[in-house]
């Protein structure tokens, strides 16, 4: 089993075989994911813009500026 000891101010430095196999690097974000009360699962949560491609599919035709301007103002705060 793989620990680590969390600091005065919270903070941890994860093992490098854990970072390892989440495959993050310095600068690289991770999500702390509860699965029930005091259990919690760490996920990396990098990603490559050009991953996201593909993931929300085209419109069935093309949104005019007009119209996304109108819906902005539409569903505006006040």
């Amino acid at each position: 089993m793989t620990t680590a000891v969390v600091t005065s101010k919270g903070q941890i430095t994860i093992p490098k075989p854990v970072r390892d196999g989440l495959g993050v690097e310095s600068g690289d974000r991770v999500e702390f994911v509860e699965l029930e009360r005091g259990v919690y699962t760490v996920v990396a949560a990098t990603r490559d813009i050009r991953d996201l491609k593909g993931m929300i599919p085209k419109p069935a035709k093309p949104v005019s500026v007009e119209n996304m301007n109108r819906a902005i103002r539409r569903h505006a705060v006040r």
